[in-house]
């Protein structure tokens, strides 16, 4: 299943009835609704429901502006990071499509 951006931002938790949680990294979409206490409304997550949250968690930040999928300008050490969020979601939970450029 391939998503936009736009699609993708209709599984943010704010319809916790008729709509699952998807989080992307790196283009892969998860499924993170098992996880609706960390991704859903009022989660410490929350911020990254819906979007492509890859440089955010390389930078271990929540920042909204750091939402996103660009990762330019980010260090070695921030990849390392990355990858180690991305073995946790790859662990836990499914990939259920990708995000197209």
């Amino acid at each position: 299943m391939e998503f936009t951006a736009e699609q993708l931002q209709a599984f943010n938790g704010s319809d916790p009835v008729e709509k699952p949680i998807y989080v992307a990294i790196r283009g892969k979409v998860y499924d993170v609704t098992s996880g609706r206490n960390f991704y859903g409304p009022g989660g410490p997550y929350a911020v990254f429901a819906g979007r492509e949250a890859s440089r955010a968690l390389a930078k271990m930040s929540k920042n909204e502006e750091d939402v996103s999928g660009d990762l330019d300008g980010i260090t070695e050490k921030e990849i390392g990071v990355l990858e180690d969020w991305e073995r946790k979601f790859q662990a836990k939970y499914p990939i259920i499509g990708r995000l197209s450029s």
